[in-house]
């Protein structure tokens, strides 16, 4: 799976915090999908996960 950036198939799974929420952000076979969490520890479960389905090495916390 391309992993980087700008890629033609870029697959990324991306973990941020705003405003007491906590956002999940998964783009992979040409869609995005982004959730929202009350608990920080939900939302990395859930992000792991989608690391794990889309085959990346790593998420990133923004």
């Amino acid at each position: 799976m391309d992993d980087t950036k700008g890629g033609a198939n870029h697959t990324s799974v991306e973990i941020v915090e705003a405003m007491g929420e906590w956002f999940v952000r998964v783009v992979g076979n040409g869609e995005e999908l982004t959730r929202s969490f009350d608990l920080e520890s939900v939302a990395l479960a859930f992000a792991e996960g989608q690391r794990i389905r889309l085959g990346l090495k790593d998420f990133k916390r923004i």
